[in-house]
């Protein structure tokens, strides 16, 4: 499965962990998850990219600057090793794509005279509520 978005080999640090969940002898004692820590400073990037990316990682982010991703859903190192590697690429270049900027718009005449009808047939519903004058 090619990798959507090539990321530096000096900048991951792999790891291999036992998973947890259900899996009986074979997932207490083989170590087949993968946790890839991934030094976002060695990657240089524009200040707008690193500020998207840390806003993406969200809890993901640990406070000296590395992004840390396990995956630990297949049954072997290789399977977890792949989706990892393709997930935090893809995090990677998710923050590349700046977002479209808002265009603000204004309501035109005929929206506004609209909103204006309905209020006024609002609010004569609303005082028709009220008490009725004996006079």
């Amino acid at each position: 499965m090619p990798e959507p978005f090539a990321l530096p080999e000096d900048a991951i640090e792999e790891r291999f962990i036992t998973a947890s969940g259900p899996g009986g002898q074979n997932v207490n004692k083989v170590a087949t998850a993968v946790q890839l820590r991934l030094d976002v400073y060695a990657l240089r990037l524009h200040p707008a990219v690193f500020a998207r990316l840390k806003a993406l990682a969200g809890s993901r982010w640990t406070q000296d600057g590395a992004i840390v991703v396990t995956a630990r859903v297949h049954r072997t190192q290789e399977a977890n090793r792949a989706e990892a590697r393709t997930r935090l690429a893809a995090l990677v270049e998710k923050a590349h794509v700046a977002p479209a900027r808002r265009v603000k718009t204004r309501p035109g005449r005929a929206a506004r005279e609209k909103r204006l009808e309905g209020k006024a047939i609002r609010a004569a519903v609303k005082k028709g509520r009220g008490r009725i004058a004996l006079d």
